[in-house]
Order: structure tokens, then C-alpha cells, then sequence
């Protein structure tokens, strides 16, 4: 038995008379060291949710992308990067401020999933690391790991990567948000720059982009 149960899961198991069928599934399925189907399901992938918690425990969950394969697997850690955004680092924050992770692989053209749970740490992404563009690198150490059935999932089509996955050189083109006159004061240096050579944007205009599909 792992230790993903606890006390508040038992009580609900109990009450929807569960409690036999999810000891089973863990003693069936819930695993802490990946495994090689584990790692090639997570290297086919271009993106993963993640879940974190702060030190209150108050969560969030973001969508984290790259290039196909960008989470990498070494010696049973996961390392994954941490692109621009928008500044806010909320999950590297909690990251940093409290370990804990959920991290859900999941294919939504065959379909499948695959749910880890771990602890996390942060540190300096370098040339070395190889992952162009990079601010920061996470580092998991999983805990639980574990399929889930894929019936409640619905069946999408890939179209393209996004074009702000950035390339080789760690290049990648600049926000569009990031045009509008009430953060140009804030943005880095590189990026009002860049904001000068593109023109600013109006709120409508950026609304616009938005629900066309232009961000």
C-alpha cells in the first residue's frame, strides 16, 4: 500500500462504498518509480497540468508546453522548464515555497493519462541543461504514480504547436499582451524594445486577437 490515501479519502470512500475497489487500485497500480512505459508516454508528449500548493495551501494549476519530449526523465527525477510568461511565477513560487506537485500526462487524441504526484525543487536553468529559453528548471521526485481510465475524456484533434515555444536558439516572439500601454513600464528591458520596433497595442485590439486565435 502507498501512502496516497488518507484520512479524508477514506471517509469519502467509505461513504460512496468505494473503500475496497480503490485499496485494490492502489495495491494494483500506484507505483513510485516510473517505469519504461511511464517515461515513453511523457517523452511523446508536448505539454502536462500542473498542480501546485503554497505554504497556506491555497493551489493553483497551470498548462505547462515546449517542444515534444521537454519533460525528461534522469536517474527517476523529472526536469521540466519554466518559459517567459507573465511574470507572476505562481507555481515556481509555490514550488519554492512548498515542494509539492501534481503533474497530469495526458493524451487527448488516443486517449490517456497519467498522474504523478511528487516533490519539487527549483533551481538555475543553464547552457548546459539544454533547454533554450529556460528562466528556471523544476526537478520532481515522484511519490505516486499512476494511470487513470480514460473513459470521461473527450477525444480532441492536434493542430500545430504554439509559436511562442521557443526555438533552438531559445528565441520566441514577444507577447502580444506585452504591447499594451499599461505594463510598458514594467516589462524588461529586451522587451520594450521589442514592444518600440512592433507598436503598441489598444485593449480592443489585444480583446480582438484574443478571440480570433492571434495571441
Amino acid at each position: 500500500m502507498s501512502d496516497l490515501y488518507q484520512e479524508c479519502h477514506r471517509r469519502v470512500q467509505e461513504a460512496q462504498g468505494t473503500q475496497p475497489l480503490a485499496t485494490r487500485l492502489d495495491e494494483m497500480i500506484v507505483h513510485d518509480t516510473l517505469t519504461e512505459d511511464d517515461i515513453a508516454f511523457i517523452r511523446s508528449l508536448d505539454y502536462f497540468f500542473l498542480s501546485t500548493v503554497d505554504p497556506t495551501g491555497q493551489p493553483t494549476v497551470s498548462y505547462k508546453a515546449g517542444p515534444k519530449g521537454f519533460v525528461r526523465e534522469k536517474q527517476g527525477l523529472l526536469t521540466f522548464p519554466f518559459y517567459d510568461g507573465n511574470g507572476m511565477f505562481l507555481s515556481a513560487g509555490n514550488i519554492d515555497g512548498s515542494g509539492k506537485v501534481g503533474m497530469l500526462f495526458i493524451d487527448l487524441e488516443t486517449p490517456r493519462r497519467l498522474r504523478i504526484n511528487g516533490t519539487a525543487r527549483l533551481r538555475p536553468s543553464t547552457e548546459e541543461d539544454g533547454y533554450p529559453g529556460a528562466k528556471l528548471l523544476a526537478e520532481v521526485e515522484p511519490n505516486a504514480i499512476f494511470v487513470n481510465c480514460p473513459r470521461y475524456i473527450h477525444k480532441f484533434q492536434r493542430v500545430e504547436t504554439a509559436k511562442h515555444v521557443p526555438d533552438e536558439n531559445g528565441e520566441a516572439p514577444l507577447a502580444r499582451w506585452k504591447r499594451l500601454d499599461a505594463v510598458n513600464d514594467v516589462i524588461s528591458k529586451s522587451d520594450k524594445a521589442k514592444v518600440e520596433e512592433a507598436g503598441m497595442l489598444g485593449l480592443e485590439e489585444l480583446q480582438e486577437d484574443f478571440e480570433a486565435g492571434r495571441a
